[in-house]
């Protein structure tokens, strides 16, 4: 069984190697292809993950290249994980919004949006020729934003499933919380990638969360940076991705006195590819951690093993809404409980079976909304379109605010945008 990795030389990779190499009997791989175009980079990751598949006795051979076609072809499963432009890049998308007093971040609101224009020509690319050269293979978007390149890859027909780590990160430290096996614990999630809410927490069919909340709600609320009193009133657990919205303000005055997240990761990744470079390491480091990205690989070999296996499980997936949430399209892409098998993901219906609520159904469909422009704006060009996303998005919604914030996105991302 074989995978291409397309953003390879990541410093995200060996903790996809590790689960790898953990879940072996899931998912029971003999090749890698890492494919990123920055050869040095990607020898030093390349280097350091066949260590680590020949510590674990894993018989993987890792294929290390520059070209996409070479590493894909034959592969199953092509997960994409890549960023255009590095983190000089997310850098920009983080600070420029917060001259207009908005939000910086690489998902949401002004940076979300450069982020999504700079990538979703350059992943449409990349996945018109998975589909010349590996037609049958399933690709797996890590990439963010992860909702609207999900959505751009589907609305091109290709067989994608979207993947982000925050509901099994969930998943795992309320089963902590709980002093149980992660696979008792079924979440009740519902909403966008990045703008997710916990309405329920099962555990053998019954509904935990009150408790949990009860028990354990102050550390659940240092996890998020938000009030115990707003997780208490309102009886459910929003993603820590709801700090942009619930506490903009205070989130962009704190933005304004440090430094980005992107300097800390360039400083970081510098570290890990020294460690890399070491041929005496064999194992995930543990800076990694720091790196984000937890349970990645377990999400991953998870999807992949239900999609190349047909196992019909339940995990938490971005994919067409199709009636899920009535208030959206079914053309939205959703992230919700989907059952996954060999024809790809189909939504549950969203638990508790109550409508969702609309303090979080005016938000969910306002982003939606934002989103389907983003991806409009991110195909055809054009500072009108980038206008008005920005005008729908909750995190602006202001005229004079929205065309600032359009001037300094064009000119900043002016070496990536070709229109």
């Amino acid at each position: 069984m074989k995978l291409a990795v397309v953003g390879g030389g990541s410093t995200y990779t060996p903790e996809l190697i590790d689960g790898f190499a953990r879940l072996r009997d899931e998912l029971p791989l003999t090749e890698i292809a890492l494919v990123d175009p920055d050869a040095s980079r990607l020898e030093l990751v390349a280097g350091v993950s066949r260590r680590m598949l020949a510590r674990a006795g894993h018989p993987a051979e890792v294929v290390a290249t520059s070209d996409l076609q070479r590493g894909v072809e034959g592969a199953q499963a092509v997960l994409f994980q890549l960023r255009v432009g590095g983190q000089a890049a997310r850098d920009v998308d983080e600070t420029f919004p917060l001259a207009c007093g908005c939000v910086g971040q690489e998902t949401t609101g002004a940076g979300g949006l450069a982020k999504a224009l700079r990538t979703v020509p350059v992943v449409r690319g990349l996945a018109a020729t998975v589909r010349e050269h590996a037609p049958e293979a399933w690709i797996v978007d890590f990439t963010n934003p992860v909702g609207i390149v999900t959505r751009a890859l589907l609305d091109d027909g290709h067989r994608a499933i979207g993947l982000c780590n925050v509901a099994i990160g969930f998943q795992r430290r309320f089963a902590d919380h709980l002093g149980l096996a992660p696979e008792r614990v079924r979440l009740g999630h519902v909403g966008l990638n990045h703008l997710t809410w916990e309405r329920a927490v099962y555990v053998d069919g019954e509904n935990v969360l009150p408790r949990l909340i009860a028990e354990h709600g102050q550390a659940i609320a240092d996890d998020l940076r938000l009030p115990l009193e707003l997780i208490e009133r309102l009886q459910v657990v929003p993603s820590y991705y709801l700090r942009y919205f619930y506490a903009h303000d205070l989130v962009v005055e704190e933005q304004r006195t440090r430094p980005s997240r992107a300097s800390e990761v360039a400083a970081l990744e510098e570290q890990l590819l020294r460690l890399y470079a070491d041929p005496s390491v064999d194992t995930k480091p543990e800076q990694l951690a720091k790196r984000g990205g937890a349970f990645y690989s377990e999400a991953a070999v998870a999807l992949i093993a239900s999609l190349l296996g047909d196992r019909g499980d339940v995990q938490v997936v971005n994919t067409r809404n199709n009636g899920t949430l009535p208030f959206l399209s079914d053309d939205a892409v959703v992230e919700v409980p989907a059952k996954v098998t060999a024809a790809g993901a189909v939504p549950l219906p969203v638990e508790p079976v109550e409508p969702v609520e609309p303090l979080y159904a005016g938000l969910i469909a306002g982003v939606s909304a934002y989103e389907e422009l983003a991806l409009q704006a991110a195909l055809y060009g054009g500072a009108d379109r980038v206008r008005n996303a920005l005008l729908a998005h909750p995190l602006v919604g202001q005229e004079a605010i929205a065309a600032e914030l359009t001037e300094l996105l064009l000119e900043k991302n002016s070496g990536y945008l070709s229109w």
